[in-house]
């Protein structure tokens, strides 16, 4: 199911969000620079107005000054100018500033209360700007006014600048969003398209839209490509199964003469068993002739004729009991250990020589007296084959190319066989669409196992 963050994790989402950030701290800068201007000379226009108001009140006569004051806070519906007048002590004579504030300075310069003055007429206000000046008779006269008003401009255009920015960027952000929906589309139906042809099927092709965008251009690149690799692949294929198929018949008639020839010499002859050997040789080439053809085969990925819902368990056992005497034989242990297990989708016979490959590598590698166990278990994504061996095992660097055609550990090479067992099991995995993995088993030798990712209800 797809999540809402996948859609961030576009280029072109990405690229949107970088210039939304980027546009968001500068436009922040600008707020800031615009209100800190904004402020400064607002405050600078109240400070002058609150200065030259105290410079004309000292410079009138006593009855005019008390009737400018009185009308000066009168005509103030909002309470908002302020007034006092003061002894030379300091001492309270009239106006509606009960108190000489604390901080302020006669004849001294305009100065911010935060915590206001007290009044007498009940118009208490935080964040006063006042000032002192000192009359002719020796009084002290101060002047204040709330400075409400320009803290409310300030936030306003502060406001302003932040819905402003939030209209620009929350438009930004939605529109990267949508933007991102169609170029995700293309590359999840590409991420789609690759899946087949990571598995083997060299036939697919990227979708291409027609829009001769990068997208277009780069699936038209890939596509090329995969045009070029499957001619290359399909030539190399074709002169090795040309030459398995032409060297069959001429094998096949050396070892029917080979044997007509033997079965001239007596059975404790020199002559029959160098012949014996030729024919074991010849045999063995035979075999591996045989085991390239087959891998062939499964490549082509069209060997689905035989594919039905199958019992997995019961294909097991199978496998267990076939291969059970030959343990014993060697004086090995060969355990069998699954839970129950759903049907799975798959060929039978290919899944049946897939196990006997990985069984048949176990019991041939783990010496006398060793352990080789088959665990089955089940997962969500279907069940897993686990075929543990305490044999010698194969380095992690090796596991990568260990199924490749004739490819043999160098520590085994002096063990009889083709190096095509793990090709061919890779190859049926391939076909079905299912996975082999290579680890250490816990006993010193190799686990592998085989994940069916195909079960019914998965």
């Amino acid at each position: 199911m797809r999540r809402l963050t996948d859609n961030w994790r576009s280029t072109t989402a990405r690229l949107i969000l970088i210039y939304g950030s980027f546009f968001a701290l500068w436009g922040g800068v600008v707020i800031g620079v615009i209100h800190w201007q904004a402020y400064t000379y607002l405050t600078r226009v109240s400070n002058e107005l609150i200065g030259r108001q105290a410079e004309y009140f000292s410079m009138l006569d006593e009855p005019t000054r008390l009737r400018a004051l009185n009308d000066y806070v009168s005509l103030e519906t909002r309470q908002l100018n302020a007034w006092g007048l003061f002894d030379a002590a300091g001492h309270h004579l009239a106006g509606n500033v009960a108190a000489m504030p604390a901080g302020v300075m006669v004849n001294g310069p305009v100065v911010l209360l935060p915590h206001g003055v007290r009044r007498n007429d009940g118009g208490d206000h935080a964040g006063v700007r006042a000032a002192a000046v000192r009359l002719g008779n020796g009084r002290i006269l101060l002047i204040a006014r709330d400075t409400s008003i320009v803290d409310r401009i300030g936030t306003i255009i502060l406001q302003a600048l932040l819905w402003g920015l939030s209209l620009t960027v929350i438009p930004g952000l939605l529109g990267g969003w949508l933007l991102s929906l169609g170029p995700w589309r293309r590359v999840h139906a590409i991420r789609q398209a690759t899946l087949p042809i990571m598995q083997g099927d060299l036939t697919r092709r990227l979708p291409v839209s027609g829009q001769g965008d990068e997208l277009d251009m780069l699936a038209g690149i890939v596509n090329a490509m995969l045009d070029e690799i499957e001619r290359l692949l399909g030539e190399v294929k074709g002169v090795c199964d040309n030459i398995a198929h032409d060297l069959r018949t001429p094998l096949t008639r050396l070892r029917a003469r080979l044997y007509r020839l033997q079965q001239q010499f007596g059975e404790d002859s020199s002559e029959n068993s160098m012949l014996q050997a030729c024919l074991v040789d010849t045999d063995a080439l035979l075999a591996r002739f045989r085991a390239l053809l087959r891998i062939s085969e499964l490549e082509n990925q069209q060997r689905r004729a035989g594919f039905a819902e199958m019992d997995l368990a019961d294909t097991l056992r199978e496998v267990h009991a076939l291969y059970l005497p030959l343990a014993e034989d060697r004086g090995q242990r060969l355990e069998l250990e699954m839970p129950a297990l759903p049907w799975i989708h798959a060929d039978r016979h290919l899944l049946l020589e897939a196990l006997s490959n990985l069984v048949g590598n176990a019991v041939k590698f783990t010496p006398p007296g060793g352990r080789i166990d088959i665990r089955a278990r089940v997962a969500d994504d279907g069940p897993w084959i686990d075929v543990c061996d305490s044999g010698p095992g194969i380095p992690a660097k090796l596991r990568g190319v260990v199924t490749r055609r004739f490819y043999r550990v160098e520590s085994c090479r002096s063990t009889p066989g083709s190096g095509l067992g793990l090709s061919i099991v890779s190859a049926i995995a391939r076909l079905h669409g299912f996975t082999l993995e290579i680890a250490d088993s816990g006993a010193g030798g190799a686990r592998l196992s085989l994940h069916c990712r195909n079960a019914p209800g998965v």
